[in-house]
């Protein structure tokens, strides 16, 4: 299975909506919200009311990634604007095991994220009750940045790991994808891909989309 998952913290600002269209018509499968409170990592983003606008045009899946601090504070709110998926840090989670409760609750799929020095063996106990890994690629807080190639072996444990406990895991990688890691990701066992900088700066945004899926 390859799923492809746009993130909007790349797009136009300026004009949301027909930015919206773009990833709706095409082979996209997912939209990926990056929230950031510019604590947990070193930038601020959106937050509510652009879920909410989002929402009501979008015909995907939203994909809510938590780059902040206290996210259990906010689990029910994002929930009730629209998101699909919401992806909790597993480094900013003190009790880690409460918050996938509290998203569950919230009638949310569930996300833990990786940092890049996170070992994915931190994750055996919980593995059995999340939906999704997410394995960063690049540091968080920053679209553009470089792709970690020593993320090739992590996310190859983190699918041994997981095969025992939770076959049905699927591992999803933010950061530095494009057409030339993506198929060489895929054969190392990742499920969903966030593509921001690659798609959005793209001269065909909704072509390079399809590309990437076709190529995975």
């Amino acid at each position: 299975m390859v799923l492809i998952s746009p993130s909007i913290l790349n797009a136009d600002f300026s004009d949301l909506r027909s930015q919206i269209e773009l990833v709706n018509k095409s082979e996209a499968d997912w939209i990926h919200l990056d929230i950031m409170d510019g604590v947990f990592v070193p930038n601020i983003s959106f937050g509510f009311p652009v879920i909410k606008s989002i929402h009501k045009c979008a015909q995907k899946p939203l994909d809510v990634h938590l780059m902040i601090v206290q996210p259990e504070r906010y689990i029910a709110r994002f929930a009730e604007a629209g998101a699909f998926m919401i992806t909790v840090h597993y480094e900013a989670c003190t009790h880690l095991h409460s918050t996938v409760q509290l998203i569950r609750e919230a009638g949310a799929k569930v996300g833990v994220a990786l940092n890049p020095h996170t070992d994915v063996g931190l994750l055996k106990p919980i593995l059995n009750e999340i939906d999704m890994v997410l394995v960063m690629t690049v540091n968080p807080g920053y679209g553009g940045q470089k792709f970690i190639e020593s993320t090739f072996q992590k996310i190859k444990d983190l699918r041994t790991l997981s095969s025992d406990i939770n076959p049905e895991l699927l591992i999803q990688v933010d950061g530095g994808i494009s057409t030339s890691n993506i198929k060489q990701l895929h054969e190392a066992g990742v499920d969903v891909f966030v593509a921001g900088t690659f798609v959005f700066q793209s001269e065909n945004p909704t072509e390079t989309i399809n590309m990437l899926k076709k190529i995975a």
